[in-house]
């Protein structure tokens, strides 16, 4: 019994020091806030059923990040849900919880604003797509551990990246009419957009 409440009072200290990151992570997988808190229930609820090998491995927080990873594409697989996705993600900035997506010490309303603007970018990338910028520029993955979480090849991880870093330099332009117009740069963010692949 008192192993049991140990692990309890381990797994809360561990959701309470990481359920924000892991929130911001579900959030630009999803695009959603409803779908975000989901995902990350269920994340939890995996890691708590596995809590004593989980909280032995080397990086329990790598680990939690894989689970909430699989879930993500699980769920994406299986299309259980009916629900649609709404167009205007930057127009409900205040309700959708894009506000997490800011640093612990956020740069004002410039700096939320252009995480909204690169969150609703992120929305309108295939599922697939968007699972690979968020590991690779979100979580700083190498090639090849992206394509070991997402079961492709590394070779798939650096086309479906150049292919959504295109597509989010479009969406992020200035002028979406002139091919030459300069990728708006969204401030304070963890990475800019990169003009190629690694």
């Amino acid at each position: 019994m008192r192993g049991a409440r140990r692990d309890d009072a381990e797994f809360t200290e561990f959701v309470t020091l990481h359920s924000d990151r892991l929130y911001r992570s579900a959030y630009l997988l999803t695009a959603s806030p409803h779908a975000a808190e989901d995902l990350l229930q269920t994340t939890l609820a995996k890691a708590f059923a596995g809590w004593r090998r989980l909280r032995t491995t080397d990086d329990p927080v790598a680990y939690t990040h894989r689970i909430l990873l699989n879930a993500f594409l699980s769920e994406r697989r299986l299309r259980r849900s009916g629900e649609l996705p709404v167009e205007d993600v930057a127009g409900r900035a205040a309700d959708t919880g894009a506000a997490a997506l800011a640093s612990p010490d956020p740069s004002g309303p410039a700096g939320v604003a252009d995480r909204v603007t690169l969150t609703a970018a992120l929305a309108r990338l295939p599922a697939l797509d968007r699972a690979v910028v968020v590991l690779r520029f979100w979580h700083d993955l190498s090639v090849a551990t992206t394509a070991a979480d997402l079961h492709l090849t590394e070779s798939a991880v650096k086309n479906r990246t150049g292919r959504a870093l295109r597509a989010l330099r479009e969406l992020l332009a200035d002028d979406p009419d002139d091919p030459d117009a300069p990728a708006a740069q969204p401030a304070g963010l963890t990475h800019d957009l990169p003009r190629s692949t690694p």
